[in-house]
């Protein structure tokens, strides 16, 4: 069922893209009396221009990544230490404070995604593009965190807590901090 989504999600997309970059551009060039002035012409090819760039560039980098199998760039996280959402240890002592740690990132899907998402936003049930956007990305931020308190020397982050904002559209914000701390005997 994944797959059929998935392909009807590409086809939506390569019809909105072949009507905009292909079907729009033919009426402008082809039509007997457009009734377009030429500057006006111009700048519409400028702006279908400027979008095509930006997506080509966005395409070449997300390949370059996902050849370099770096995908997001994360910070490799220290599995040694431990998270609490708690401000005390059980049985532990605290021996010093290190200070805030914290890992950020902002994520986002792709379009042929976000429609699956609306769509299931009609039917009903769980939207599951968005559960697994929020899941790399709070593994993101989580590592980038561990990653911060390990470089400070810390056994321990203590009062973990997550933050979600919306950027734009499908876009997520996700703030984690904690408290990075060193553990006496």
């Amino acid at each position: 069922m994944k797959i059929i989504r998935h392909i009807g999600s590409l086809a939506f997309v390569l019809g909105l893209f072949s009507a905009v970059f292909v079907g729009m551009p033919w009426y402008v060039v082809v039509a007997e009396d457009p009734v377009l002035p030429w500057w006006l012409r111009a700048a519409f090819f400028c702006l279908l221009g400027g979008i095509l760039v930006v997506l080509l560039t966005v395409a070449l980098e997300q390949k370059r990544n996902r050849v370099s199998k770096t995908g997001t760039p994360t910070a490799t996280a220290d599995p040694s230490i431990l998270l609490l959402n708690s401000a005390t240890l059980p049985r532990r002592d605290i021996s010093e404070i290190l200070g805030l740690v914290q890992g950020h990132t902002v994520f986002a899907i792709w379009l042929g995604k976000d429609l699956s998402a609306i769509v299931r936003l009609i039917v009903g049930g769980e939207l599951t593009e968005y559960t697994e956007m929020m899941g790399k990305a709070r593994e993101t931020a989580t590592n980038r965190m561990i990653a911060q308190a390990a470089g400070k020397g810390a056994h321990a982050i203590i009062n973990v807590r997550y933050m979600t904002t919306s950027v734009v559209g499908s876009a997520a914000e996700l703030l984690v901090y904690g408290t990075a701390v060193k553990l006496g005997g």
